[in-house]
């Protein structure tokens, strides 16, 4: 691993080298260049391209009931963190021939394991079949179905964070949303479409969930079997690029987009459980549907000003009484036992489950010039809502900060308060909420 790093290092260094020389050499109103990218040819249709981001949480946590860190009781926790630092490297070495690479890391925190190595977030090739219409390609990709943010644009999310539900399998069978795939993409009129067949990861090296059955559905360790899935976008207004498989959050009103997508997800077999406590093993299959519907629209061309909007509703099959707690980042690692709740530890709540999934974030951005040289802002708000069917009452998370666009997406800092539920059971069976904690989060993102 460490050679492989050292290798795209020597590469990176390389290129950007002779990228910054060519810069030198253009004419003064030429610089500053914006772009780390590379010309294979003379016009510049094939190229290599790099790009860097780096997101920084600072971050105030009123933890989950029984929380503990290391062992200590840990009611309030004030943490920093790196939420992502992604390198990418791609290009169009021909006029057929494509490549995407994306390398970093996610989630490095002060309880966390200390001098973690970058690794492969992507790593595929793909074929140009028809032009615009269609194109092939295979490795480990984010070409995934079922709805928008199921493979989301890190650096221009709305909110502070992606809808993390929509990515239905993350870390249990895939690697942070990747799959091992072989996808077709591309355009038909209105229409963009991706479609892929993948093969799961193994349960047995995540950390996500145990290997064993239970009498509530999890993932299966048996050899998995295929997934397939999809995702349609009929583009009414201006186009999106389909380059990457990654869905930009907010455009900041550099285009009139209006959006209706439908996606699927589906894997026989893919979840197992027992009929009490020593009873058979059941399977269930995988199958989860979801509508969405994207708008991002300039209000005033002069001034700049724009509105986002997304919602998308999700009806999710993980089979009998799936549930999983997620919490991002966590800034805890361990429940005081007999004290925790039906969450877990610190951050988490019940965000994936079976049953149905409502979401909804919507943005304004005011005039371009509002803060002079130092941007402008962008307030929003979002929200899940779900009833899934292991709880006995509707789960609501909502959330509402600022992005400070200092330089648009590329240097921004944003002010997010979350409020989560909290569940417990109130007796045998029975899983009511029980409280609501809150999460304050200040994130500095810089990118090129």
């Amino acid at each position: 691993m460490k050679g492989i790093v050292k290798l795209i290092v020597v590469i990176y260094v390389s290129i950007v080298g002779q990228t910054f020389s060519q810069s030198l050499k253009k004419k003064d109103k030429d610089i500053p260049n914006s772009e780390l990218k590379f010309k294979l040819n003379e016009n510049g249709s094939n190229y290599v391209k790099f790009t860097f981001l780096n997101q920084v949480w600072i971050r105030s946590t009123q933890n989950n009931p029984g929380s503990t860190v290391d062992g200590y009781s840990e009611e309030q926790t004030f943490d920093i963190g790196l939420r992502r630092t992604r390198l990418q490297v791609y290009g169009q070495l021909t006029d057929r021939v494509f490549f995407y690479t994306q390398f970093g890391t996610n989630n490095l925190s002060y309880v966390g394991t200390r001098k973690q190595g970058l690794f492969f977030h992507d790593a595929l090739g793909e074929l140009k079949v028809v032009k615009d219409h269609l194109s092939i390609g295979t490795g480990l990709t984010g070409w995934n179905g079922l709805s928008r943010y199921s493979s989301p644009s890190v650096g221009s999310i709305l909110s502070l964070d992606a809808p993390l539900y929509q990515q239905a399998t993350n870390d249990v069978t895939d690697q942070f949303l990747r799959k091992y795939s072989i996808y077709a993409k591309g355009k038909i009129g209105i229409l963009d479409y991706r479609v892929a067949v993948s093969k799961p990861m193994t349960v047995e090296n995540t950390a996500v969930q145990g290997s064993e059955p239970m009498e509530y559905a999890l993932f299966s360790a048996r050899p998995p079997n295929p997934q397939f899935h999809g995702y349609l976008m009929f583009q009414f207004l201006d186009k999106e690029s389909n380059l990457t498989p990654y869905n930009t959050g907010s455009y900041l009103g550099k285009k009139r987009v209006f959006n209706l997508g439908a996606g699927f997800l589906y894997q026989k077999d893919a979840m197992w459980f027992t009929q009490g406590e020593s009873g058979p093993v059941q399977y269930d299959d995988l199958g989860l549907l979801a509508f969405d519907v994207f708008y991002d629209q300039p209000l005033n061309q002069k001034t700049g000003t724009a509105l986002t909007a997304y919602a998308s509703l999700h009806v999710d099959n993980y089979g009998k009484d799936y549930i999983r707690n997620l919490g991002v980042m966590n800034p805890t690692n361990g429940v005081v036992p007999g004290q925790g709740s039906f969450n877990g530890a610190g951050n988490a709540f019940p965000m994936i489950g079976t049953g149905k999934a409502a979401y909804f974030q919507t943005g304004y951005l005011f005039p371009k010039n509002l803060l002079k040289g130092w941007g402008t802002l962008q307030p929003f708000i979002a929200s899940q809502f779900a009833n899934w069917d292991r709880l006995n009452d509707s789960m609501l998370m909502y959330e509402y900060g600022i992005n400070w666009l200092i330089n648009g997406n590329a240097t921004k800092m944003s002010l997010n308060y979350q409020s989560r539920p909290v569940f417990d059971s109130v007796q045998e069976g029975i899983i009511n909420q029980t409280d609501r904690k809150g999460m304050l989060v200040l994130q500095f993102q810089v990118a090129i």
